[in-house]
């Protein structure tokens, strides 16, 4: 998987490929479609959310740049394998799943598999998570119209911010964000298509 579906496809950053290579994706989908884990395509994982292909998910952990000492934000757990590929590299992820069920069912995973420095919670990802802010990352898992001004203002001076934007039935844009001496930067990586950002 790695070899041909990241590092073929121009991922380069060795702690994101060594994070690739050690998560098992097959833990963070459904037991009836494990056979497909390891396909560079995006899969089900119950309410109307999926897992997303494991290309995009090396390509947005490259680009939020990563080092062991950051603090991520990450919005829409899904079933945690973000999560868990970034909390390989960084300090600390805090994470907000807006489905009961999957926040439950990934917190569960977490404690499992063993990731202490993973903070999960079940709410609305739009207003972020002040009580820990700054952050040095944030990651937004589904497609937003605007990006909030919660998740800018939580951003740390130099932090990145990656984020798909756009209608959630078209292709959307992915976003990196900077914010440089409080001011906030907007470059456009690649299209993508995410599920749509979802409020309580």
């Amino acid at each position: 998987m790695v070899k041909v579906q990241i590092i073929d496809r121009g991922v380069t950053d060795r702690a994101t490929l060594n994070a690739m290579r050690k998560v098992p994706r097959h833990l963070f989908v459904p037991e009836n479609i494990i056979d497909e884990a390891y396909n560079d395509i995006p899969l089900p994982i119950g309410y109307g959310q999926t897992i997303s292909q494991p290309f995009i998910v090396a390509y947005m952990t490259e680009v939020s740049r990563p080092t062991s000492k950051k603090r991520v934000l990450e919005i829409g757990t899904g079933s945690g394998y973000q999560a868990a590929i970034i909390a390989e590299i960084v300090d600390t992820v805090y994470t907000i799943e807006i489905i009961p069920e999957l926040a439950k069912e990934a917190s569960e995973r977490f404690n499992k598999l063993g990731y202490h420095n993973i903070i999960a919670k079940y709410g609305d990802g739009y207003e972020g998570w002040p009580e820990h802010a700054p952050f040095d990352i944030i990651i937004v898992t589904a497609a937003v119209k605007n990006i909030p001004k919660p998740l800018t203002d939580q951003l740390a001076e130099n932090g990145r911010l990656v984020v798909p934007v756009g209608e959630p039935s078209t292709i959307q844009e992915l976003m990196l964000v900077t914010k440089k001496k409080g001011r906030i930067e907007k470059i456009s990586l690649t299209f993508v298509r995410f599920v749509p950002f979802k409020r309580l």
